[in-house]
């Protein structure tokens, strides 16, 4: 990223700003079958503990009698989802979806557009395969990203008042989109996380529950390897002997509420081994189960891997999943920095989300997800409309274009439009809001509602906005 934007947090921001290609053998040690014991409650991770005994804090059973007291276990509710495709960053609208031919070199850029399958939409000649499938996305090139900047908290929240602060709570309390999934609507199937981030980077690339609380926060899914099996030692039929299960789980029981019935105490606990021994969250996180063919549709890169393993995990149960290729890939402000400028950067970027995005809506589609499954491929803002002087652009929070599928929305269409030059809205404004509202309302979590924070006082779920009327 530009050396002019502020850190998120200098120890652990460059730490975890290192980012690695995972190669086929690396993403197999990755989601594979070796164990590994306890499955811990930390900041940015879905909170469990996997052994005999309560964490600090939450033990899974608890985690279980919150969620339930939520209305969330016995959740009713249409099995919808949401996979949110992070470009990190800030990716180019006048590059990709909103180009500018008639204008002069250093607006319109070295692109040249295509046709699409839908006459008189057209998009960047590097991303065919999206061109050919048009009918199935929707393009919003008017979104104002003026309250936001450098970090995933303003659009991950879908909240302009989710901002980073050099003071203060970073995204000032508000919690992520997908937070607000986890505890409003909790997992469409028992035993799997509500919310999974698939990210190099959980600090610069992903947001989580703010003041909604830690137990919402998003399971770290690239570091989840063996962490839904049980710890060594302990013995899996032993466990599913109801009578040794009770008496194992006596140590639970203290963690829960005394209020909590025996029978409710007992559903909990038994719920929570479910999860261990049913083995559903384990299998969802195996990509070897898939067949070279579908691998190589994906494309055998970091970007194809997590969006493979999205639609995994969006089938298995999990309500909500955010993935991020790498940190500031998108941040392309010229040659000489780490990405490039436009076309040194996005030549080879540009083929990859292509093949990587119509081949995850195309695998929802031919699964029957795609319906249920509403799939977002956005950024922090855009890109300025005029050219650096190292063939780049500029951070542009004045407008941005982004891309919405599935989900029961209409594709084949644009929402919106910019003034000539790309650099400003000119028609259908939309905000964070409307995002919100749009996401909320295809969950079935009511956009009018509230959550509480810590100072007692209902704060709304939507921050002035409503759902996008043209997408339904």
């Amino acid at each position: 990223m530009s050396s002019s934007s502020p850190t998120l947090n200098s120890a652990s921001h460059l730490a975890s700003s290192r980012i690695v290609s995972h190669s086929t053998n690396a993403i197999g040690q990755l989601f594979g079958p070796e164990a590994n014991p306890l499955l811990r409650i930390g900041r940015r991770r879905w909170i469990l503990q996997a052994g005999l005994t309560g964490a600090a804090g939450l033990s899974l059973p608890s985690l279980l009698q919150a969620k339930a007291q939520g209305g969330l276990a016995e959740n009713k509710k249409r099995a919808t989802s949401v996979i949110q495709i992070w470009l990190s960053g800030g990716p180019s609208q006048i590059d990709m979806w909103d180009m500018k031919p008639e204008m002069s070199p250093e607006i319109r850029g070295p692109f040249k557009p295509i046709s699409t399958c839908v006459p008189g939409i057209d998009i960047c000649e590097h991303m065919p395969l999206q061109a050919a499938m048009m009918d199935k996305f929707a393009i919003i090139r008017s979104m104002d990203a003026g309250a936001s900047n450098h970090t995933p908290i303003t659009f991950q929240a879908a909240n302009p008042k989710a901002q980073r602060s050099e003071i203060g709570r970073q995204g000032g309390g508000y919690p992520s989109m997908g937070s607000v999934a986890a505890k409003f609507k909790g997992p469409n199937r028992p035993g799997m996380p509500p919310f999974v981030a698939l990210a190099n980077s959980m600090v610069a690339d992903v947001y989580g529950a703010g003041d909604l609380g830690q137990q919402y926060e998003p399971l770290d899914g690239m570091r989840v390897d063996g962490k839904f099996s049980m710890p060594k030692g302990v013995e899996t039929p032993r466990l599913q002997d109801r009578d040794s299960l009770r008496r194992e789980l006596d140590r639970f029981r203290r963690n829960l509420d005394s209020s909590v019935s025996f029978q409710q105490q007992d559903r909990y606990t038994q719920e929570a081994y479910d999860l261990v021994l049913g083995g559903s969250a384990q299998k969802a996180f195996n990509l070897t189960e898939e067949s070279d063919e579908v691998r190589n549709r994906y494309g055998r890169d970091s970007f194809g891997d997590k969006a493979l393993l999205a639609r995994r995990l969006v089938e298995s149960g999990v309500t909500f999943v955010t993935m991020s290729d790498a940190w500031g890939h998108w941040d392309h402000h010229g040659d000489e920095v780490q990405w490039g400028g436009i076309a040194k950067g996005l030549t080879p970027m540009l083929p990859v989300l292509d093949r990587g995005i119509t081949a995850l809506i195309s695998d929802l589609d031919q699964r029957g997800l795609l319906e249920t499954t509403l799939v977002i491929v956005i950024g922090e803002f855009g890109r300025s409309p005029v050219m650096t002087k190292t063939a780049g652009r500029d951070h542009w929070p004045g407008v941005m274009s982004f891309l919405m599928a599935g989900g029961g929305t209409k594709g084949g269409q644009v929402i919106g439009a910019t003034d000539r030059r790309g650099g400003s809205i000119h028609e259908r404004p939309l905000g964070p809001g409307d995002l919100a509202a749009t996401v909320f309302s295809h969950l079935g979590i009511d956009p009018g509602g509230h959550w509480v924070n810590p100072a007692g006082r209902p704060t709304p779920l939507v921050e002035v906005g409503k759902p996008i009327s043209e997408l339904v």
